[in-house]
């Protein structure tokens, strides 16, 4: 029976199987698509993510981040990491490199997919296979959350994210996040003639149109673009456990707020951590303390930056309300990174 059956081989999907790998477990990830898998996101590992990631024997390659930016035409705010430079990362390079730890540690990587499971006391049977115990990373949308009856439903604005890569010279070191009525536009270097710009919004627009509401930086962009317009979304999902039996959940399938704070990856790879830990101590309902734990404060800061763009006239305080009191700005930021 394998100990550990992972359902998504993702970025938390990897970094769970490296880590039940890493601890002498046997790990299997069932994944649908070929490596290295893209994703609409902002790139950005913040810097307790990154150590993390280092910790596994993972090194991605990538532009040096300095701290993040808030920009909007007339007001700036910006605060530097305290613990050391985060890195912007290509998606698929981040993947890529998970990808190939995971087979270092001996990781059976299946083309499957998984959404229909049976438990009992001693096992789970999903995908063909028998396991100790299977982890649910299988992203927003999960059909395994689904299938155990974990998801909680949400009625306020849904919200959604594209992004697109351009090939041009970074003009920074920081995450620089432009703020206009209605969305956001998160610019993240990833190379050395490479940044990606990522737009949220509850409007459904396209790429296009949300990126002329930031003229500033659309004249920055004269770089042609670099592959597709990729999306996400709706991207607030809830869920009412992450334990269930002997399922748990890890990742954005294990419930998710917004990428406004960019913290998706590091939370993701500091969960699965946790969760491996969890097992390895015979104490499974232990993880979803440790999950709320670990997402504590970015669901508090989170919920509050998206509070604020909800009332009226809050999302245009928000940047000058950070340059008046840069003290608190940082905090704020090294609290998440």
């Amino acid at each position: 029976m394998i100990d550990v059956l992972v359902a998504g081989g993702g970025p938390a999907g990897l970094a769970t199987a490296v880590h039940a790998a890493l601890a002498g477990m046997e790990a299997v990830v069932v994944e649908p698509r070929d490596a290295p898998v893209d994703k609409a996101c902002g790139e950005g590992l913040m810097p307790t993510g990154l150590a993390a990631l280092r910790a596994m024997g993972v090194f991605p390659q990538g532009r040096p981040l300095r701290g993040i930016r808030y920009l909007t035409p007339a007001h700036r705010a910006q605060a530097d990491f305290d613990e050391g430079p985060g890195l912007g990362v290509r998606r698929t390079a981040l993947h890529a490199v998970l990808h190939r730890r995971a087979e270092e540690l001996g990781v059976r990587i299946v083309r499957g997919r998984i959404d229909r499971l049976s438990q009992d006391h001693t096992g789970v049977h999903a995908g063909g296979m028998s396991c100790r115990w299977l982890v649910a990373a299988d992203g927003l949308r999960s059909p395994l959350r689904a299938a155990l009856g974990l998801d909680v439903p949400d009625t306020r604005p849904r919200r959604y994210g594209l992004r697109r890569h351009y090939r041009v010279a970074p003009w920074t070191d920081f995450v620089e996040v432009n703020w206009a009525p209605g969305g956001e536009a998160y610019v993240t270097p990833v190379g050395d003639g490479l940044v990606g710009v990522a737009v949220l919004s509850s409007q459904r627009l396209t790429f296009d149109e949300h990126l002329a509401r930031f003229p500033a930086l659309r004249a920055r962009l004269s770089g042609p673009p670099d592959g597709k317009v990729r999306g996400a979304g709706p991207l607030r999902r809830r869920a009412r456990a992450r334990v269930a039996g002997r399922v748990l959940l890890v990742g954005d399938a294990a419930g998710y707020t917004d990428a406004l704070t960019g913290e998706g990856v590091s939370l993701a790879v500091l969960s699965a951590r946790a969760l491996v830990g969890c097992l390895l101590a015979g104490r499974p309902q232990a993880y979803e303390a440790a999950w709320r734990r670990l997402s504590r404060r970015h669901r508090l800061l989170t919920e509050g930056l998206l509070w604020a763009t909800r009332v009226p006239g809050g999302a245009g305080a928000i940047v000058p309300t950070a340059q008046r009191l840069p003290a608190v700005f940082r905090t704020a930021v090294n609290l998440l990174a």
